[in-house]
């Protein structure tokens, strides 16, 4: 280009402190270097959305101009340049919006729209810094621009090294819109590739709404490397299939979408789409995998949700736009405005981010009930895969806990497998007519709950018991204590409520019962003093000599032993031991003396702790004991 020599070049100082706070962006507020180009390409997407709404008025502006962007390098020169064919800028408009920290021309444009122009202004960025994100890579960044109503000998050279100054000069240019041209540091090198810069585009702005464009590259045999064709080629998809009408789109599309977006070999099982309008507008697609991650249950689990602003790529693992217990889905929230920080990578606290989380987890859990209304099969195969995660919710989002509750699952007694399939919903249609509570037992497995000596008399009485085996349930059951006016009881508890459920002759033939064994049940408890706070003769007992239960408030020895495994150090609370005179094992007892009613006590205690989740604290003193009345 030949300059225009009617103005000298004109070297201009930083607004305000201005050489702080580059060497603040250089250095400290971008962690990904890469996103320099992402920042670029969102300003030229802007320019060109800028002269689109000029058109409105002046329809001859896109006479045979088909907007778009371009991507060239230089390994030669160092040199990466970024052109658009947009609205440009004037000498002035370069000084103001360019010269000025957190000065967003684009805001400004915005500002002065109106009406029909105001209304569909949503295509237009407004962050005000991401031009300077040029300067962490590159030591002197040029901009060749000239704004669509001037003449070709009015557009503008800006120059500055990012220490403090600029200079502007007027130059010739051919065509309205602008060119951005950043002279590489000498170690940052590896952006001049051609496959490197199209990764870049493809991860954070594939879906820009405008074509971006490079030459093709083809293998050269006789040099042995890539060679730079003149044959331009669109290098982005340029169409979010999240922006598009729902509509219009197959299932086909949306499964397409998923697989290439997320990298899962298998269908979502599910997915929702929608477009929230109104004082805050976002898009919301949200998968459901059919598949769990590894990962899930690491404390450091990446969320799934890719962030995006106006269809420019913010972040992965946007975990500040869904709860925990969703970590699960996956998806694309697609904002027109969020309050980022000054590097566009986080996002700030606001009303806003609370009001897109609170939606998105509205509309997963509505897509979830829907599942498990209409799809069971596929509800069973989701809850297979993430119901304990799901379970977190009932101790982490107060607000939709009923909802959660009525999309738990459990194995029951009810059931002829260990599937957990019952609903608490399914539980209280099928409650006895004198039943007033949810019964449940946990365990460490599904075996050990069913073969609890504490179902025996509901087993008798052909009462309903949920069988819970997760490790998370404990913890859940401490949040979920009712459910439609029905308390969730523990049948490993103390203060266990039977009399509903034991007609006037058991009632007469436990008392008698509890009479004629004071003597024994005291000898029992004298010798287990130090392990019991009581030995009580039990009513829920059938077939089993003993079993261990806890006070109302105190913690189970399958919780403690889970807390232990976690590294906790639990308060220890005294069990009480329950007992069945009537069984074979305990009328031996009678007949033993001293020393060997010790050892049989100390076995049947140990035997009922164990089958409790518990832990022996000397192993070798219980084997001992076994091995001495097999011998006998």
């Amino acid at each position: 280009m030949t300059k225009n020599n009617n103005l000298a070049k004109e070297t201009i100082s930083f607004q305000t402190e201005v050489k702080q706070l580059l060497h603040l962006m250089i250095h400290s507020l971008y962690s990904n270097k890469e996103i320099f180009l992402r920042e670029l390409i969102s300003n030229a997407s802007d320019a060109c959305d800028k002269l689109r709404f000029e058109s409105i008025e002046n329809s001859s502006l896109l006479n045979n101009k088909d907007l778009s962007i371009i991507i060239t390098y230089s390994k030669e020169k160092g040199t990466i340049t970024i052109s658009d064919n947009g609205i440009g800028l004037n000498r002035e408009e370069a000084i103001e919006n360019l010269g000025t920290i957190a000065r967003s021309g684009t805001k400004d444009f915005f500002s002065k729209l109106t009406g029909d122009k105001q209304k569909d202004s949503n295509l237009i960025g407004q962050f005000g810094v991401g031009f300077y994100s040029a300067f962490i890579v590159a030591d002197q960044v040029s901009v060749i621009s000239r704004k669509f109503n001037v003449e070709e000998n009015q557009a503008i050279c800006w120059e500055s090294n990012g220490e403090g100054e600029f200079s502007i000069n007027y130059t010739n240019k051919k065509s309205s819109g602008t060119d951005v041209i950043l002279h590489l540091k000498a170690d940052e090198n590896e952006f001049l590739n051609g496959w490197k810069i199209r990764d870049i585009v493809r991860r954070f702005s594939n879906h820009i709404s405008l074509p971006i464009k490079m030459f093709k590259e083809e293998w050269n045999e006789e040099k042995k490397e890539q060679i730079i064709t003149d044959q331009l080629e669109i290098i982005n998809i340029a169409n979010a299939l999240w922006a598009r009408n729902k509509t219009d789109i197959t299932n086909e599309q949306y499964i397409d979408f998923y697989k290439t977006t997320f990298n899962d070999f298998n269908d979502p099982l599910a997915w929702t789409h929608n477009h929230v309008e109104g004082n805050h507008e976002y898009t919301q697609l949200l998968f459901i995998p059919k598949k769990s991650q590894f990962d899930l249950w690491e404390r450091d689990h990446k969320s799934n949700l890719k962030l995006y602003v106006k269809k420019v790529f913010i972040m992965d693992d946007s975990d500040q736009l869904l709860p925990n217990f969703l970590r699960f889905v996956k998806g694309i929230i697609d904002a027109s405005d969020l309050p980022l920080n000054i590097s566009r990578e986080i996002l700030q606290e606001s009303r806003y981010i609370k009001i897109i989380k609170d939606s998105s987890t509205k509309r997963v859990i509505s897509l979830l009930e829907d599942i498990a209304n209409n799809k069971h099969e596929d509800y069973l195969l989701f809850w297979n895969e993430f119901g304990q995660i799901l379970k977190e919710g009932i101790g982490e989002d107060f607000n939709n806990k009923l909802r959660l509750s009525k999309l738990l699952r459990f194995a029951s007694t009810n059931s002829q497998d260990n599937s957990q399939k019952v609903s608490l919903i399914d539980y209280v249609s099928r409650m006895k007519e004198n039943q007033n509570d949810i019964y449940y037992i946990t365990a460490d497995s599904y075996e050990a709950a069913i073969n609890s000596p504490h179902i025996e008399i509901f087993r008798k009485k052909n009462i309903e018991v949920l069988l819970l085996s997760d490790r998370i349930d404990e913890w859940m059951l401490s949040y979920l204590q009712d459910f439609q006016e029905k308390k969730l009881i523990s049948i490993a508890k103390s203060d266990l409520d039977l009399s509903n459920f034991i007609d006037e002759k058991d009632k007469v033939e436990q008392k008698e019962l509890i009479d004629s064994s004071k003597e024994f049940i005291k000898n029992i408890k004298e010798v287990l003093s130090d392990k019991v706070k009581d030995v009580l003769v039990s009513n829920r007992l059938v077939d089993s000599p003993a079993c261990i239960v806890v006070g109302k408030n105190d913690l189970s020895p399958h919780m403690i032993q889970i807390l232990k495994n976690a590294g906790q150090n639990p308060n220890f609370t005294k069990p009480i031991l329950e007992v069945n005179p009537k069984h074979p094992i305990l009328e031996y007892m009678k007949t033993l003396g001293d020393n060997e009613f010790k050892e049989m006590a100390n076995i049947i205690f140990d035997q009922s702790l164990l089958l409790a989740g518990g832990q022996l604290p000397d192993f070798s003193e219980f084997i001992k004991n076994i091995n001495h009345f097999i011998v006998k």
